[in-house]
């Protein structure tokens, strides 16, 4: 099982070159399921190997012209201090139990790795849709109530800190919609965005968790490899057959989660 995780790991980078996101819908159920992790634990251990991959993979991209930073702070410092929050205060005061009723058990882990799944699921229907993102004119743009995209910050850094997640998969849409950034654009900032939200969200759990070091390092070092293999395919592979057909392995993945956790 530990060979078939190493090997999954390269795929995490693979992932997140390609898409710029989506690395931590492979990479919690690669920590929880190839390696036995308990799911709490695995969510900090995903912010780290997500967080060192997202910073190695944006680097490229950054050259390439293809991250706005403006866009980047404005959207990442809320995200930033509200994944902060969450995983140094919120998470940890959560009751474990979560739920308690006669024979039903909801573990705090099984709360956390169920959540993750459904928010699988969900970012799995726009992915499959594959609708085309409409560019915002200028003067529309100009328009925007910036306010909005603090919001959703704020909002996807809640989200993100509580499962462990790097939230490309929420925070492209968001750029896209909000910003009119174009998708390569939108990619490059996202994993801009991954890499300093998930880094420091990963220092808020370093007093409060025991870190596998060895563990941690081989998988993010063999998913950083994975980043440049997925940077150099995503020029030449179809951005939208590939949304797609990703769309299709998210919502298997979070539906298989969903049935073993909570029906098996």
């Amino acid at each position: 099982m530990e060979i078939a995780g190493y090997v999954v790991s390269i795929l995490i980078g693979v992932v997140l070159g390609l898409l710029g996101g989506g690395g931590s819908i492979l990479t919690i159920p690669v920590l929880v399921y190839l390696f036995h992790v308990d799911p709490i634990l695995a969510t900090a251990y995903s912010l780290f190997i997500v967080g060192s991959t997202s910073l190695v993979a944006a680097i490229p991209k950054y050259k390439e012209h293809l991250v706005n930073l403006r866009t980047g702070i404005l959207f990442g410092i809320p995200s930033i201090v509200s994944m902060f929050v969450t995983r140094k205060w919120i998470l940890p005061s959560l009751p474990d139990p979560i739920f308690f009723l006669n024979n039903f058990y909801l573990s705090k882990g099984t709360f956390v790795l169920g959540f993750f799944a459904l928010l699988m699921v969900l970012a799995s229907y726009s992915m499959i849709k594959g609708n085309e993102q409409k560019q915002i004119h200028p003067r529309l743009l100009a328009k925007i109530r910036w306010h909005w995209i603090v919001f959703q910050g704020f909002l996807i850094g809640f989200l993100t800190g509580l499962v462990g997640a790097g939230g490309g998969f929420l925070i492209i849409p968001a750029l896209v919609l909000l910003t009119g950034l174009t998708i390569r654009i939108a990619i490059g900032t996202s994993l801009f965005i991954i890499a300093i939200n998930s880094l420091i969200g990963f220092s808020g759990d370093l007093m409060t968790h025991p870190m596998e070091w060895t563990l941690l390092l081989r998988i993010t070092a063999l998913a950083i490899i994975g980043t440049f293999i997925g940077n150099y395919f995503s020029k030449k592979i179809s951005q939208k057959k590939l949304k797609k057909g990703f769309g299709w392995f998210t919502l298997m993945i979070g539906t298989w989660i969903l049935i073993k956790e909570f029906l098996l």
